[in-house]
């Protein structure tokens, strides 16, 4: 028994459903490429929220009103947009 697999069969029987891709050295163990389609949205999303890391005061949260926090969200979003476009 491998040392993840105890861990695999906990998240299984509380109904987490594994998604990820096949490892480098082995292309033919993983799955059909169907979940696998919901990992590269997910990555997306992370790759997004990692950029938003990179400004400190969203991190932070200095701001005590949601309206100026979600304003400086929204300039650190059109920020990215700006120089990915």
């Amino acid at each position: 028994m491998l040392k993840n697999e105890g861990f695999e069969l906990m998240l299984a029987r509380q109904g987490v459903e594994l998604i990820a891709p096949p490892r480098a050295n082995n292309p033919n163990s993983g799955q059909d490429g169907r979940p696998l389609r919901r990992y590269k949205r997910r990555w997306k999303v992370e790759r997004c929220l990692a950029w938003l890391q990179n400004f400190r005061r969203l991190c932070i949260r200095w701001e005590r009103r949601s309206t100026l926090y979600r304003g400086f969200l929204h300039l650190a979003t059109v920020l990215l947009l700006i120089k990915w476009v």
